[in-house]
């Protein structure tokens, strides 16, 4: 690697700490900050290596994007959500593509909560389980820093392309018809990043509010790209 590579990965080494430990805390004890500081700074590596200032993205932002991508990557690859989880992930999902598709609005989270046979305090604590898991299946970002919480083909062929633009469509779509305030925490998580401590400050809400509608706003995106997903795995 040559001296102007080291010097990129010397300079951003600290971005990886801050980076590793915002995620850490949205995810169980169990999920050490060293080993996400291990894989971002692989991520660095990767970065350094393949940027190409031709292509009018400054390092820093390309950088922090390898290294989030290398991070949840590792978590993934960990699989530490338990099976039973994410079958009640899927349920949830389900229960919500149901219930706006019967009534062509946003279903509310008394009627999630009555066809699940819970209570509302139930359908809470459900929602606070399920907050890591949404962390690293959503999280995930383009090149240009598009969020992108439908899985799309990775290569670079023309249908590829067609697939992707596609998917970036009907999530726009479909982040448009959230209710207000679910619209603006993933506004200001996703794009203006902010932590959900600091969102609950904006909104006037407490933090563990703020992971409720933030986990049922990716519940019901994931419900309403359910078809597009299968539509894209079927071709």
């Amino acid at each position: 690697m040559n001296p102007d590579r080291n010097a990129l990965i010397e300079e951003h080494l600290a971005q990886v700490k801050f980076i590793a430990e915002r995620l850490a805390a949205k995810l169980p004890p169990s999920v050490q900050a060293d080993d996400l500081i291990g894989a971002g700074v692989m991520g660095l590596i990767d970065a350094a290596e393949k940027f190409d200032p031709a292509r009018g993205v400054q390092f820093k932002t390309y950088a922090e994007m390898r290294v989030r991508g290398a991070m949840l990557d590792h978590l993934r690859e960990m699989d530490w959500a338990p099976r039973p989880l994410r079958q009640r992930a899927r349920q949830l999902e389900t229960v919500y593509r149901e219930i706006e598709q019967a009534h062509g609005r946003p279903a509310t989270e008394e009627e999630v909560a009555a066809a699940l046979n819970i209570s509302l305090e139930e359908l809470h604590a459900l929602f606070a389980e399920l907050r890591a898991l949404n962390i690293t299946d959503a999280e995930s970002r383009e090149e240009d820093g598009t969020v992108r919480l439908a899985p799309v083909d990775a290569t670079n062929n023309p249908f590829a392309l067609y697939q992707r633009q596609e998917a970036r469509q009907r999530l726009a779509e479909a982040i448009e018809r959230l209710p207000v305030r679910e619209r603006q925490v993933i506004a200001l998580y996703y794009l203006e990043e902010l932590t959900m401590k600091e969102i609950g400050a904006v909104l006037g809400v407490t933090e563990s509010r703020v992971s409720q509608i933030h986990t049922q706003a990716v519940l019901r995106l994931r419900a309403m790209l359910e078809p597009v997903r299968d539509a894209f795995v079927s071709t």
